[in-house]
């Protein structure tokens, strides 16, 4: 590694405050603005050639975010001002690395200054390894992309599937009822106290997409309980707003796990598909539903399992649900399929990443 670079910081990347810009400012444009979580709006305007990076500065310090063209950069955080020659995308991958929390200026708001950070001693590699370690890492990165806009256009297609067959078209002639009536809402089930079963945290539960992005396992305790074929969802604010909803397929056979007691358990009657209750748990008009019931203290609102039971829905006939089951069966089973992979490449990114940016692992150039 005798052609690597020892520096600073600020002799490889040379970081300056973005610019205060208020919604009530943004003009319509395509331009993003850039804040410290990611894109907040767009503007007609740029500060920052592209392709750029940013970390956040204030509120959600130190996370890198990569832009390839023009951008905003929002005053909550710093961006690249000078990459000294350095790979732009290279720099991106190298400061993920780095812990910036360490680096807050102790505020009540956590808060980055750039001349702190500008003092960090580094090791750099010349560029053509640069070039070398970010193709790896971004091939990786596209390939996790691609899964992702796979997995939603997957998704959004059964969406409008399940739409289209049980609310636009809905024939007056269906059997009026309410969930409860074709669901098993927290339905009884046991796991031997003291046992090792799955656990699904509520943190690992998806906002978008039907699978979470992890389970582990644990001793159980307590909690609700579920198998293959339920669909979970958050009760509890601000999870259900969000719209924390699993869909569960990811169980061996008749496993039973188990999380949080603030899941509600979507469990489907005979005879009916599975996948009907995750794509209703979806639905804005449920979801509100959900909220509009919930009870309890500003702080710690939740809904009740039976108040879910009380959703007025016209009930399908079987023949319906077979056909939507005929398409959506497949299509959880692809997007199950992109999810392990998505989870596979994420790990080996992670695992590499700093490998690749010390030199342990050398990329041929």
């Amino acid at each position: 590694m005798s052609e690597w670079k020892e520096c600073k910081l600020v002799d490889a990347a040379v970081f300056q405050r973005g610019h205060d810009l208020p919604k009530t400012e943004m003009n319509m444009g395509a331009i993003p603005v850039a804040g410290s979580n990611g894109i907040i709006g767009y503007h007609n305007e740029s500060t920052t050639k592209g392709p750029g990076l940013t970390i956040g500065r204030s509120g959600n310090i130190g996370t890198p975010k990569f832009y390839r063209d023009d951008f905003w950069a929002h005053n909550t955080v710093l961006y690249v001002k000078d990459f000294k020659g350095n790979d732009e995308k290279f720099i991106f991958y190298f400061l993920q690395t780095f812990d910036f929390e360490g680096f807050n200026a102790g505020s009540a708001v956590p808060t980055l200054n750039r001349n702190h950070i500008h003092e960090i001693p580094v090791v750099i590699p010349p560029l053509p390894e640069q070039r070398a370690i970010a193709g790896v890492l971004s091939s990786l990165d596209d390939k996790i992309d691609l899964l992702h806009r796979q997995n939603k256009t997957l998704e959004g297609m059964a969406t409008t599937l399940w739409r289209k067959m049980f609310v636009v078209e809905v024939d007056p002639r269906w059997k009026k009822g309410k969930l409860g009536d074709i669901a098993e809402i927290n339905p009884l089930r046991s796991i031997k106290k003291g046992g090792i079963a799955t656990y699904l945290d509520m943190s690992n539960m998806p906002t978008n997409g039907p699978f979470p992005t992890g389970w582990v396992q644990r001793e159980y305790s307590s909690g609700m309980k579920f198998k293959n074929s339920d669909t979970v969802m958050a009760r509890i604010t601000p999870c259900l707003e969000n719209g924390k909803t699993s869909y569960v397929n990811f169980l061996d056979n008749e496993e039973i796990a188990w999380g949080s007691t603030e899941y509600i358990i979507l469990a489907p009657k005979t005879g009916y598909c599975s996948e009907w209750y995750y794509f209703l748990a979806r639905n804005d008009d449920f979801r509100d539903f959900a909220i509009q019931n919930m009870t309890g203290t500003s702080g710690r609102q939740r809904v009740s399992g039976e108040s879910v039971a009380q959703y007025e829905i016209a009930i399908p006939p079987s023949k319906y649900m077979e056909q939507f089951g005929e398409f959506a069966m497949p299509v959880m089973e692809h997007i199950k399929h992109n999810s392990f992979q998505i989870r596979s490449l994420s790990h080996l990114r992670d695992m590499i990443l700093p490998k690749l940016m010390s030199g342990e692992v050398r990329v041929k150039v």
